[in-house]
């Protein structure tokens, strides 16, 4: 008798090492956060913020193997490889944030005052949330584009570098709006200018060859790409020099930490975080710019 299953069914979908990756991400997530829900707990922003992480990218994983195993992902109006690996690189990002963020600040060697129990909740937390980066990190690696290999834009070096550069943008966000005095001086404001800009763009072309609509552009996509990453790289650049002047040099700004500067909430603090970011960001934009000369673009994977 022929079986009926097999034609609407894609086994591949977690029997593949990426399906394999996938369904530890959902093993590892699920456990994470009902650990800390259960038992660990968490509290204020930075605990928030992990929960967010680990139900946000649980959901969304849950998501992409019900529909590359029923094929449902043929019925979206989406790019589904740049959909795919754009998620990959993103959780891979946050897991390894959240993972950092929650021993940090929730897990402690004795039990007082929290008791043993939850301590021990919250580093069982801690091991399951460093297995759900290595899973997303596997992901990335094995689903990323090969010398010679057609494939989707945002599988390619290029195409992540995109999501690092967006996230190291959102780290600057977050410094800027902790009290880092950046509408002090003119020069600070266009930093911040150069910062939202670079983001913005880089958003719109993720959120372009995500739902793979560049072929219906008026110009060329591809080139328009490089061209701009090559303009990031100068608008960073001038940031780069920029910023550390006007916040550390003494005529501006203080060269050294206040002494009397609170912890957590000093602008000096916030302005080295953006000092730090700045230049790592340029980097990406620069090996970006590097990467984006020798590969193609291909927009409906």
């Amino acid at each position: 008798m022929e079986s009926t299953g097999g034609p609407y069914l894609n086994t591949a979908a977690v029997t593949s090492p990426v399906g394999i990756a996938r369904l530890l991400q959902m093993t590892f997530g699920c456990t994470t956060f009902s650990l800390v829900a259960h038992r660990g707990g968490f509290s204020a922003a930075y605990g928030t913020f992990c929960m967010f992480v680990w139900t946000f990218c649980f959901a969304i994983t849950v998501f992409i193997v019900a529909c590359e195993f029923t094929h449902l992902h043929s019925c979206l109006s989406l790019s589904w490889g740049n959909f795919t690996a754009a998620f990959a690189m993103l959780a891979t990002l946050m897991s390894i944030t959240a993972a950092v963020i929650y021993p940090l600040y929730f897990v402690q060697v004795g039990c007082y005052p929290i008791g043993c129990e939850v301590r021990d909740f919250r580093i069982a937390a801690s091991v399951f949330a460093g297995l759900l980066f290595v899973a997303y990190a596997t992901e990335v690696f094995l689903t990323r584009a090969k010398p010679g290999q057609v494939t989707s834009y945002m599988a390619t070096i290029s195409g992540l570098l995109k999501i690092v550069q967006a996230f190291v943008a959102c780290i600057i966000f977050g410094a800027l709006v902790n009290d880092s005095q950046y509408g002090k001086y003119v020069a600070t404001q266009w930093c911040v200018a150069v910062y939202s800009f670079c983001f913005v763009v880089t958003v719109v072309v993720v959120a372009f060859s995500v739902t793979g609509k560049t072929a219906l552009l008026w110009f060329p996509f591809e080139r328009s790409v490089v061209i701009y990453t090559f303009g990031a790289v100068l608008l960073y650049v001038s940031a780069a020099v920029i910023w550390p002047v006007f916040c550390f040099d003494s005529k501006y700004g203080s060269p050294q930490r206040p002494g009397l500067c609170a912890k957590g909430k000093c602008p000096w603090d916030s302005q080295l975080v953006i000092a730090i970011f700045t230049y790592v960001n340029l980097l990406l934009y620069v090996l970006d710019l590097a990467y984006s000369q020798r590969i193609r673009f291909v927009s409906h994977l």
